[in-house]
């Protein structure tokens, strides 16, 4: 019976995401509420679980998310995103173009979200476009697909920085794992798959975007740029290979606090604060306020984030976490292979990835044995499941498909097999990486 309330709340969570249309964050902790009574749990202990799984899991990552939307502004405003792709495309030249798309979803997607990392890009695709009148799908694509895949396996990115914490994942191995994984795919599901697309010939939609180029003296030069846009993901980088390195004490714990995930953006928004703000001429006053600005978009990501810990309190504290451990110690199924499959089904259900990503930890967590799986893998596979056959019910899908001037099926021909590309070769690639681990 555990399970059978487990699948109720989760049929309840469907309900009132989809057909009642509420808020993912309210919905997470009316289920949360709801698990916890038909799981028998005292109504004082319910909520007593909801508050510490929404602590648990926020804790630590309330400073990963603010000084990440506080380090993409920079790199916005300054127009460090608009010089890093600009030379990125001078460097490949046209017949070479989609991949300098994935290279620069790869690298501005590292310290933006997914939303603005679209809507920056995007007015940049239409330009290309026009510029070259290459198909949009053929230049887009790649660049959805590195943003899909930071999006999905990368911290610091929300969804797998919140599983991470939530299967106690290093947050630096997974990044390095990550990229790794992340490769084969962004270049199949980017540059293979656009190309394949080249003959369809979509005009963008007109009079969109009003795009101004940057002029050569509003900009910070490339190196700087590129340099500030991935000294987090270096300085986490450079810890966890020290980490295996390294003995212990002495140059390992300065890596290890450098390349603590908080202390490396914290590290990383003071350089752009310098090399994005100061030295381009702004003022502390201007620069604050821009910090400010940002932490506004992040408000309800961290809301449902904490709704997803809240549901996992409930599933760990009510008894279902045993429950589960106990029916998967008589199967010889993969916990990787079984938090991608949940996961996987629950973003078809339900549409955000985060949510089904967050849902599903909750679901697998007393699976994550760091004697039997690693649980930076495991981290993987659930940010693989989760990206899985986007369709209609996911906000990225609109966002495409509205963006790229589409019907609904040329929408699901494009990137939904996209998103299911990426989904099912990070499965792959975290199934062969298991072995060698």
């Amino acid at each position: 019976m555990p399970l059978v309330y487990v699948a109720l709340g989760i049929a309840l969570l469907m309900f009132l995401i989809i057909g009642f249309r509420l808020n993912a964050f309210l919905a997470l902790v009316i289920v949360s509420l709801a698990v916890g009574i038909m799981e028998g749990m005292p109504i004082v202990k319910t909520i007593e679980s909801i508050e510490k799984g929404v602590g648990s899991t926020l804790g630590s990552l309330t400073l990963i998310l603010g000084f990440g939307a506080m380090l993409g502004s920079l790199i916005v405003e300054s127009g460090a995103a608009q010089r890093i792709t600009f030379k990125l495309i001078r460097a490949f030249g046209e017949k070479r173009l989609p991949w300098a798309m994935v290279l620069t979803g790869f690298i501005v997607g590292i310290p933006l979200f997914y939303n603005a990392a679209f809507v920056l890009l995007i007015p940049i695709v239409f330009a290309i476009v026009a510029a070259t009148r290459l198909p949009i799908l053929y230049v887009g694509i790649p660049m959805a697909s590195a943003l899909s895949v930071t999006h999905g396996f990368l911290p610091p990115h929300p969804g797998p920085s919140a599983i991470a914490v939530i299967y106690k994942a290093d947050i630096g191995l997974t990044l390095i794992y990550g990229i790794i994984v992340a490769i084969p795919a962004i270049i199949v599901a980017g540059p293979i798959w656009g190309g394949m697309l080249k003959n369809y010939k979509m005009p963008p939609p007109s009079n969109m975007f009003q795009f101004r180029e940057m002029a050569e003296e509003e900009m910070p030069s490339f190196g700087i740029s590129l340099f500030t846009a991935i000294f987090p993901v270096l300085l986490m980088a450079l810890s966890a290979i020290a980490g295996l390195l390294l003995p212990e004490g002495g140059l390992k714990s300065v890596f290890t606090l450098v390349g603590n995930p908080s202390i490396a953006l914290l590290l990383s928004v003071l350089l752009a604060i310098w090399t994005m703000g100061i030295n381009r001429g702004k003022t502390m006053p201007e620069i604050m306020q821009m910090l400010a600005n940002s932490i506004s978009g992040i408000a309800m990501t961290l809301l449902i984030i904490g709704g997803g810990g809240a549901l996992k309190g409930v599933i760990v504290d009510s008894g279902v976490g045993d429950y589960i451990s106990n029916l998967a110690k008589g199967t010889s199924a993969s916990p990787l292979l079984m938090a991608w499959g949940i996961a996987a089904l629950l973003r078809v259900s339900l549409g955000s990835a985060t949510v089904a990503g967050l849902t599903a930890a909750g679901i697998v967590l007393p699976l994550v044995d760091p004697k039997i799986v690693s649980p930076e893998l495991m981290v993987l596979a659930t940010g693989a499941g989760s990206l899985m056959l986007s369709h209609v019910n996911d906000p990225g899908f609109w966002m495409f498909k509205e963006y790229f001037n589409l019907s609904i099926p040329r929408t699901m021909g494009s990137w939904t097999v996209m998103e299911t590309i990426v989904s099912v070769l990070g499965l792959v690639g975290v199934l062969v990486l298991d072995n060698f681990l």
